[in-house]
């Protein structure tokens, strides 16, 4: 199996594209007109919801390792990602939020773009990952992870891109304002604190991360939780919080893209 499959980006984005999201690329932050009453709030927006890594990426290791331009440095391709102490992985617990929070986000109308199909296969790198996001001209874009950080450290972050100057200036503050949606509603939807451990009051700025790098599109991932934490770990193993952590981030998304 090859990571590069420009066939396998061409396809997803071809579906997103195919929804009516064609014409002139949106400025980032969000476009169009709010929905008329009685419409679904997100009609007429395109969300990408990247789920983290992937399940055959361990298997893969020659593949995913190989080292891609990211602006600011060269980076592994993709990665395996972490786990709880009893063997949870990350990239499972990223695609069960991803599968709880896709059917929310297009029932309130709007098209949800995956940037992986299954939690079986390989990658796609983080290159092609920000290339689906950017072609399907997307609203939003939400990395959807679990962090790996001491012990002792517990709570969630979002993390938002750095400025690289000249690169990425038009999707700073759009990126910025949608981590802060993302930042309150999960908070409030699932309960707990902001990480004590990185970032400050549940933001962090990045530049070494190519799907933020990579994205002309407003742009966000979050640190659900540390996979490394007991008491976290619980948390994102258990599939009702699992889905509450998919309310909680329709909820950021909504409020971003509407303006609440």
């Amino acid at each position: 199996m090859r990571v590069h499959r420009p066939g396998f980006v061409a396809l997803i984005v071809s579906a997103a594209l195919s929804s009516g999201c064609g014409g002139a690329a949106p400025a980032p932050g969000g476009s169009g007109l709010p929905a008329p009453p009685g419409k679904e709030p997100l009609a007429g927006k395109v969300v990408v919801l990247d789920p983290g890594h992937n399940g055959g990426n361990a298997t893969h290791p020659v593949e995913i390792n190989r080292q891609v331009d990211i602006i600011t440095k060269s980076k592994a391709c993709n990665a395996v990602g972490f786990k709880t102490a009893d063997g949870y992985e990350e990239n499972a617990f990223a695609w069960s939020v991803t599968q709880h929070l896709r059917p929310l986000l297009e029932q309130m109308g709007a098209k949800v773009v995956l940037t992986r199909p299954n939690d079986e296969g390989v990658g796609p790198c983080v290159t092609e990952r920000a290339a689906i996001g950017n072609d399907a001209r997307a609203d939003a874009v939400v990395s959807i992870h679990g962090d790996s950080g001491k012990p002792s450290g517990h709570g969630f972050h979002v993390i938002v891109p750095g400025l690289i100057p000249g690169r990425n200036d038009e999707v700073i503050e759009p990126s910025r304002k949608l981590g802060r949606a993302i930042r309150d509603a999960y908070e409030a939807g699932t309960g707990m604190p902001y990480a004590n451990y990185r970032g400050e009051e549940g933001l962090r700025s990045r530049t070494d991360l190519g799907g933020l790098n990579l994205s002309t599109r407003p742009v966000v991932f979050i640190e659900c939780g540390n996979m490394r934490n007991p008491g976290d770990a619980a948390k994102m193993s258990d599939v009702a919080f699992r889905k509450r952590i998919a309310g909680a981030l329709a909820d950021g998304i909504k409020n971003y893209l509407t303006g609440s």
